[in-house]
């Protein structure tokens, strides 16, 4: 039997070197968020008038005299519709977790 050194892979990494801290507090960060509540409110807005652009009421008279009234669903502008929602909902959590990083993230201050 044949017993060569196992690899412990500690040699596959280099060594960590010390480098500065992230800071996650930072105060423009509501900046951020407040440019993403207002994008927010426009891609709303945006979905909205989607909305009603994607669903025609087509209004016929028949020739005696029955009106007839059917809704003509266009599914593009539905489903842009949906995607803009769906935007301004990501865009209105992310904002929330900016705010949050701006105000409450503080490192601990330095033991003496």
């Amino acid at each position: 039997m044949i017993d060569l050194p196992q690899p412990t892979g500690a040699e596959l990494w280099p060594p960590e070197e010390p480098g500065p801290e992230a800071r996650l507090h930072k105060p423009w960060r509501a900046l951020i968020a407040v440019a993403e509540v207002l994008l927010a409110v426009v891609a709303v807005w945006g979905a909205f008038a989607l909305w009603r652009a994607g669903i025609v009421t087509v209004v016929t008279t028949a020739d005696d005299g029955a009106v007839l009234e059917s809704r003509r669903v266009f599914s593009g502008f539905l489903a842009g519709a949906i995607g803009l929602g769906t935007l301004a909902a990501i865009l209105l959590v992310d904002s929330v977790r900016q705010v949050m990083l701006a105000l409450r993230a503080r490192h601990p201050a330095p033991k003496d």
